[in-house]
């Protein structure tokens, strides 16, 4: 067995583990009502154990990393799948650290599963070794990238605390104004993390099922008067296409619920040979999503933030705050180091400047201010509580923007990252 055979089994594992870890972190905090033990010591009891496993998953995960590092011959995260991987890694490694400290069992509940979707998400893009392009090929490649997944797995961290605040202290029996705000804010919250688990479970259902749609499209750029060079471009989609790409026509077509053509064509000014494809997954992500609440929400029978609301019950607030706090003040220097710093001097040493308003160095900028607002505005004006978790809250999805958002849709110097 090569070292990259064995690098894929150990990242099963390791995701299996982590699945594990999340149930037994759920039975943690569920079951101390059913159990013959006192409550406490129920808790206790399974959270060490989910902790453990938690912790072999991540032992697994990090051998993962050194045998792909070993097997491919450099550090593993020049690609969209790779750099993924690494993420979900540091954030685990990022809750094993705030979990030694704090020892709050719920945490579990809400920050591991982060990492199984930053996985999943991982496993949609090709997983093949690939050789690093001339850019990547520096010693900055690995301080930049690692500092910079760092200080976003603690910030990740910091957002399933700040979601647990709200959760926990959101009144959603009340029925004032503010409180309705805060209920729907809250529910949309969680309908943004269903979507995106809709959009992989669709994603890996189609794969599964083989399904494939091929367009194709004639462009024709006119060099001079009278004369011009035609070229064909082709678009396959993974997913059956509600919406064509802008003017193509038909090479294959596999049926899907009765549906024998697209039910429209992209608007013309989604002219990018892959927009109308982008702009189809996202709306099996937004169909996916809204089935899956429907069906929790049928289950359940009532909103979901009601019904986790209280799951938190007993829970402390205010610890939850401070780690909210200082799972960001750990995560903000880091990222400053690897996100600003050490990627400004890597620009300098590859491109012959600091700065350039690349869209990638503009978000990374954009999310450094964010987070510079927080903790002034935490330290300075004593924004805690309430506020707190929503700036947490917030900061997290420009993060996820920065990550997925930039290297996906918007083309700039680093969409090297981007796999479609």
């Amino acid at each position: 067995m090569s070292l990259l055979d064995f690098s894929s089994d150990v990242f099963i594992a390791a995701f299996f583990l982590y699945s594990g870890s999340f149930m037994l972190f759920t039975t943690a905090i569920m079951g101390r009502k059913w159990s013959g033990r006192k409550p406490e010591e129920h808790t206790a009891r399974w959270g060490r154990i989910a902790f453990i496993v938690s912790s072999l998953g991540l032992i697994c995960h990090l051998a993962y990393f050194i045998t792909r590092w070993a097997g491919s011959g450099h550090i593993p995260v020049s690609n969209m799948y790779e750099f993924m991987t690494f993420l979900s890694m540091m954030v685990m490694v990022a809750f094993t650290v705030i979990f030694s400290i704090y020892r709050k069992i719920i945490l579990g509940v809400f920050a591991v599963p982060i990492s199984i979707i930053i996985m999943a998400y991982a496993a949609v893009f090709p997983q093949e070794v690939q050789p690093l392009i001339p850019s990547l090929k520096s010693i900055y490649l690995n301080i930049h990238v690692t500092l910079a997944a760092l200080g976003e797995s603690f910030f990740a961290v910091g957002f399933a605390a700040g979601l647990m605040y709200l959760l926990r202290t959101v009144n959603f029996a009340g029925k004032e104004k503010n409180d309705r705000k805060q209920q729907r804010l809250v529910e949309f919250t969680l309908f943004s993390i269903i979507v995106i688990i809709g959009f992989l479970g669709s994603v890996f259902a189609f794969r599964g099922a083989g399904y494939e749609t091929v367009f194709v499209r004639s462009n024709v750029t006119i060099d001079s008067p009278g004369q011009g060079d035609s070229t064909i471009e082709k678009v396959s989609y993974k997913m059956p296409p509600i919406v064509a790409p802008y003017h193509s026509e038909i090479e294959s077509f596999q049926p899907f619920l009765g549906m024998k053509k697209p039910l429209f064509e992209a608007p013309s000014w989604m002219n990018g040979v892959n927009a109308g494809r982008k702009f189809n997954t996202v709306l099996w992500s937004l169909i996916s999503g809204l089935l899956l609440y429907g069906i929790l929400r049928l289950a359940v029978r009532k909103p979901l933030g009601r019904a986790i609301h209280p799951v938190l019950d007993g829970i402390d607030e205010n610890d939850l705050d401070e780690i909210t706090y200082r799972a960001i003040a750990i995560g903000f220097p880091i990222f400053t180091l690897g996100a600003l710093i050490f990627a400004m001097i890597w620009a300098q040493v590859a491109w012959g400047r600091f700065w350039g308003w690349d869209p990638k160095e503009v978000w990374a900028l954009v999310t450094w201010l964010f987070y510079s607002a927080y903790l002034h505005l935490r330290l300075a004006r004593g924004w805690q509580g309430r506020k707190s978790a929503w700036l947490a809250v917030l900061g997290f999805l420009v993060v996820m923007f920065t990550l997925v958002g930039v290297n996906l849709v918007i083309a700039g110097l680093h969409s090297y990252a981007g796999t479609d």
